[in-house]
């Protein structure tokens, strides 16, 4: 959105949006249909000055985040990569090859077994498989149709 005008002869100061202060400071930021202190635009999770790291910020559930913590929490879209369903910004997630999962859905393609940490697991073509139900050919040490990516390395949740 376009923020209102600001006028420097005025006496009406702007409130921080973060700290709740006026903002006398030469520049300031409009974020999120506010007006905010540099110092108070901060990404909740790394708490980097989102100011000085670009011109853009992402907020959802009540965070405002940096486009790198948005990425990691949420992946590019939001949504877990086997049900497509988005995922709450309070729920802890699983990851690989930078899908993102809710741990319910975080399971083996053939056997369904959930996969936790410190589990080993293979991803194959987007999909997941633990230790004992990997496919064969990877057993071998042969590469069939279902890989058309170079090997992966055993993963380790």
């Amino acid at each position: 959105a376009t923020p209102p005008p600001v006028t420097a002869g005025s006496l009406s100061w702007k409130r921080c949006a973060g700290c709740g202060g006026k903002i006398a400071d030469r520049f300031l930021l409009y974020a999120m249909d506010s007006y905010w202190h540099s110092r108070c635009l901060k990404c909740s999770c790394c708490q980097a000055q989102l100011g000085d790291i670009g011109t853009s910020c992402y907020t959802k559930s009540g965070m405002i985040l940096c486009r790198n913590d948005y990425i990691r929490l949420f992946g590019n879209s939001g949504a877990c990569s086997a049900c497509g369903q988005s995922i709450p910004a309070s729920e802890l997630v699983m990851r690989a090859q930078g899908n993102v999962y809710h741990l319910k859905c975080f399971t083996c393609s053939t056997c369904r077994n959930r996969l936790v940490p410190g589990d080993r697991f293979h991803y194959i073509n987007g999909s997941l498989f633990c230790e004992h139900d990997r496919p064969t050919a990877l057993i071998n040490g042969h590469l069939n149709s279902l890989q058309s990516n170079p090997l992966l390395p055993d993963q380790k949740v």
